[in-house]
């Protein structure tokens, strides 16, 4: 039998989470999960992505104990029904008219980003902890990914490839699916007028920096730079483009 190490597998001293989460999280669950600076989320997906737990023993438990992570892994279900039934989503946008969107796709803006060095210290936070620790908070996700298809203009694929290069519980289904939507290019219904702030996000889910001061510990220093791109120029830019594709498409 082959080893680890001649199917190419390297030695990580990276932490992998625990397959046993107590009763009391999972009840608390929909009053904790969107708050990155504490363990408020389960940290499960790797162990749902690699069979190691049973996901239909988990939603058993979830009916008895919190409807919103019942939710959460229904969600998971749902994207891969959207995978398997329209597989083109693997590489275009689930609404083909989203394709007409015109990204700036700035190779140096990307670098930026991925390094989590833009200078909005919620966005730099989730990307440090992806690139330490190959996990990243779902709320912080969302943000992060907001910030580079709208902020950035850099089209899903660079980021959800990113993703899938970093995440321990990387799967196709969940990745395409939060990033479809956090582009607007998915199954939302009205998803293009929603561009997230990340200083509003902040003050809502990290109002005293405990995320942000333990992967950013030089923010609020000189050696922390200023924001990359001005967050009001980069919502009207955002919805000017997407304007402009969707109606290039409907015109075609």
């Amino acid at each position: 039998m082959p080893s680890l190490a001649d199917m190419g597998f390297e030695a990580t001293d990276i932490e992998i989470p625990s397959a046993i989460v107590s009763r009391g999280l999972i009840k608390n669950y929909d009053k904790t999960r969107n708050i990155p600076g504490i363990r408020g989320t389960s940290r499960l997906g790797i162990h749902f992505r690699f069979g190691t737990i049973s996901i239909r023993e988990k939603a058993r438990r979830a009916l008895q104990l919190n409807e919103t992570f019942l939710n959460e892994l229904i969600w998971r279900d749902f994207y891969a029904q959207i995978l398997d039934q329209h597989p083109h989503v693997a590489h275009r946008s689930f609404r083909p008219k989203y394709d007409h969107i015109e990204w700036r796709n700035d190779p140096a803006e990307f670098q930026r980003w991925c390094e989590g060095k833009t200078g909005y210290p919620i966005v730099d936070a989730g990307m440090r902890e992806l690139n330490t620790t190959g996990y990243m908070h779902n709320r912080v996700r969302m943000i992060t990914a907001s910030f580079l298809t709208k902020h950035l203009l850099i089209d899903w694929r660079w980021g959800e490839a990113y993703f899938a290069k970093k995440l321990l519980d990387y799967e196709l289904a969940s990745n395409n699916g939060g990033w479809q939507w956090a582009a607007g290019s998915g199954t939302d219904a009205a998803p293009y007028f929603r561009v997230f702030n990340p200083y509003s996000q902040q003050k809502k889910f990290d109002k005293d920096f405990a995320y942000i001061k333990q992967w950013v510990p030089e923010y609020g220093t000189d050696r922390y730079p200023e924001p990359m791109v001005d967050h009001k120029m980069a919502r009207e830019r955002c919805l000017a483009t997407y304007k402009e594709g969707l109606e290039s498409a409907e015109g075609g």
